[in-house]
């Protein structure tokens, strides 16, 4: 780019939709998060532009940008049908709206989950209202349904994105295959990323958060040596999760790819029992596969009910780095964090860096 192209950031968490942007070139100039451990990671390792504090409160000191990216908070968009009044969390994506309408950015970025689509405002989907009133300021809307497995992520992760913007060249959203190997010069055999690849080249793990690790010596696949790039000789926050006795008996009954049903009865509890007798929750006690990507991380990787979060060679749950390498973390982002929930809500809800170079890559085309 011959000169930069400024973004401001909303509801920026650690930073790793800004990452995707800073990677692709463009210039951070302001960010906003309510939650302080949160920012001081987003601080220390993305940008120190950041205020601390409710958007609400703060709205009028977003400075002009190119472009405005952020991710309003999705808890009260996960139940089908829920009227968005009825939630004051949801209400922040009108705050997401307003702050288009005060800085007027030539391209907008608003990434959620697709509960979003399941909202309803005035009788109407919210995505769908919130596109028309993007028109109303004058932007053409694209509104996009992706998964951060295209993007190189080795974890199957959907999300919706609606792109604004008052250029005059065409959106054009790069493909999974030009984007390894246009931008990340990966093979092409490498896709997708699977747990083996992203994970395998990690020591086993320790038990206390407070030691880092050498990394052995291992061939690596193309997605580690990307992990890798930047980091030192050592592995932060690779630690194994405090594991109950029964959830250490279950996973030795759990093959890789595996879940709930196969945990023997004489030993499941009356949850387990009930969900075998209902179905579905492929997710629950689950295992990862090594030569599949990983299912959607959350923000409570740390338990085995609530995910596939499972390691599949070691009967463990995975730890915070496994947790940062599913979301394309670099192994040089270490977290800022005063509690275990702190760490784990900071990685589970973060927009995947490689998943937003992705979408940052083909917004950079628009300028050109």
């Amino acid at each position: 780019m011959r000169q930069e192209i400024t973004v401001s950031s909303l509801f920026s968490g650690c930073g790793g939709l800004d990452i995707g942007f800073k990677q692709a070139g463009f210039k951070l100039i302001w960010a906003n998060e309510i939650d302080k451990d949160t920012a001081s990671t987003y601080s220390k390792f993305v940008d120190n532009n950041i205020v601390v504090g409710d958007i609400v409160k703060v709205i009028n000191k977003i400075p002009r940008a190119d472009i405005l990216i952020g991710g309003p908070p999705c808890q009260s968009f996960s139940l089908v049908g829920k009227r968005i009044d009825d939630d004051p969390r949801g209400q922040l994506v009108f705050a997401y709206l307003e702050a288009v309408a005060r800085i007027k950015p030539k391209v907008f970025l608003m990434e959620n989950v697709p509960g979003l689509c399941a909202s309803y405002f005035n009788n109407e989907r919210l995505h769908s209202y919130l596109s028309k009133q993007f028109l109303k300021l004058g932007y053409e809307v694209n509104f996009l349904k992706l998964n951060a497995v295209d993007f190189c992520v080795p974890q199957l992760r959907k999300r919706i994105f609606l792109i604004g913007q008052k250029l005059k060249n065409n959106f054009y959203l790069l493909s999974g295959n030009e984007f390894a190997v246009k931008v990340l010069k990966f093979k092409r055999q490498e896709l997708p990323i699977k747990c083996k690849d992203a994970l395998s080249d990690l020591p086993y793990p320790t038990a206390s958060d407070d030691r880092e690790l050498p990394y052995p010596k291992k061939n690596l696949s193309e997605y580690a040596k990307l992990m890798r790039e930047q980091a030192n000789k050592d592995v932060f926050l690779h630690f194994i999760p405090t594991m109950s006795n029964k959830d250490k008996l279950f996973v030795k009954h759990i093959p890789p790819g595996g879940n709930y049903q196969d945990i023997p009865d004489e030993i499941s509890t009356k949850r387990i029992m009930n969900f075998k007798r209902t179905g579905g929750r492929t997710t629950t006690y689950g295992r990862l596969h090594p030569d599949k990507p990983a299912y959607t991380l959350n923000t409570y990787f740390n338990r085995p009910n609530v995910g596939a979060n499972y390691h599949y060679a070691q009967n463990r749950l995975i730890t915070p780095r496994e947790g940062l390498r599913l979301q394309s973390f670099t192994d040089d982002f270490i977290p800022i964090y005063s509690s275990q929930r702190s760490l784990y809500r900071q990685i589970g809800n973060a927009v995947p860096p490689l998943m937003a170079r992705g979408i940052a890559e083909s917004i950079k085309a628009l300028f050109k």
